[in-house]
């Protein structure tokens, strides 16, 4: 696989692992000191943990084999053999085993008070990514949070919903698509009217905008995470991929100047908003998921540039479908499908977030 190139890690990386880790503290330090009261999701397929399943979408993950190493060998509708890394930061902070859709309709009260997932797969921050694939882009996704938070506080009252809302941890997971399913391969509108760089300064803006809305809405814990290597995905190794087999360095680079302007801006947010409460932190997938595809063999996986379900190339979808040839064991895999980590990359990335 060729490699990418990596860049000395900045300062803002250290810091923001360090922060991470105390937005949520182990099981046995929130029974104690009640840390974190919930966790909150965003973003697309990463995190998505069956939103799409209630929506007229084109992209579902509720059949098998997806879900074929979860709980009862269920297909929930995450993109993945078993658990999503929000699942595991949930069960480490003590919360649940596993975050519910927002969307489902068995998701209680209760299930909301500890957190719930607003993400949707195929979504991004440009709305163009997300009608697409007619899923939630993810300034709807904060309307769903503003209709639930209004359950909360019909349920609890207006204050005791503020002082839950400061204490839980806000995740965002988004904006591959609009690089990968939007700019270089969907409709050209995007990149025939502007530049790379100018589509991550419009992506970038959506972002920011996003997060203030979290925070206008009480959310004082928020951790975005970064775009991963997009030019490591089977899916893009596949397409782009003509002489040689190996991560594509366009994308790669694409995602390292994104994810820089990302840092800055949460830097400027953090610093701004500091003295009214912000813990406002960077979690690097980048370095994160390159160094699993790296060091694949050491990390005990047989292969790291194609999915478990099918070969990870493209026919009609980066998808697996019910048809599809399935390895016979998925944690051999980084990947399970032709985009998506398996359960066993997923909790390897978990644990290089929570040192």
């Amino acid at each position: 696989m060729v490699s990418p190139r990596i860049t000395s890690l900045p300062l803002l990386f250290l810091i923001s692992a360090t922060c991470f880790a105390s937005m949520v503290q182990s099981t046995r330090t929130r029974t104690m000191n009640n840390t974190v009261s919930a966790i909150y999701v965003f973003g697309d397929s990463t995190v998505d943990p069956g939103n799409n399943n209630y929506i007229k979408a084109l992209f579902k993950a509720n059949w098998y084999p997806y879900g074929k190493d979860f709980i009862n060998h269920t297909a929930t509708g995450r993109f993945t053999n078993g658990k999503l890394t929000t699942d595991f930061i949930a069960s480490y902070v003590g919360i649940k085993e596993i975050i519910p859709a927002y969307l489902d309709p068995k998701t209680s009260l209760e299930d909301m008070m500890s957190g719930v997932a607003f993400a949707s797969a195929a979504s991004g921050y440009d709305r163009v990514t997300a009608a697409m694939s007619n899923v939630i882009h993810v300034p709807k996704q904060l309307d769903y949070f503003k209709e639930m938070k209004a359950k909360l506080v019909k349920s609890i009252g207006k204050k005791r919903t503020q002082k839950h809302l400061r204490k839980a941890v806000f995740i965002i997971s988004a904006g591959t698509n609009d690089f990968v399913l939007n700019y270089f391969n969907g409709p050209p509108l995007r990149r025939h009217s502007m530049s790379v760089s100018d589509y991550q300064n419009l992506v970038l803006d959506q972002a920011k905008s996003f997060y203030q809305g979290l925070w206008d809405e009480g959310a004082r814990r928020i951790a975005v995470v970064g775009l991963p290597p997009m030019g490591c995905v089977p899916i893009v190794i596949t397409i782009r991929s003509s002489k040689t087999i190996g991560c594509n360095e366009d994308y790669n680079a694409v995602a390292q100047a994104y994810n820089n302007k990302l840092q800055s801006a949460l830097n400027t947010m953090q610093n701004k908003l500091a003295r009214a409460g912000a813990k406002i932190v960077y979690i690097d997938l980048y370095n994160a998921l390159y160094d699993i595809i790296r060091g694949y063999t050491k990390c005990g996986y047989d292969v790291a540039d194609i999915g478990c379900c099918g070969t990870g190339a493209v026919e009609s979808s980066f998808m697996c479908n019910r048809a599809s040839p399935v390895c016979t064991n998925a944690s051999k895999y980084v990947f399970f499908d032709s985009m998506h980590p398996s359960e066993k990359a997923c909790h390897d990335l978990f644990k290089s977030f929570i040192p």
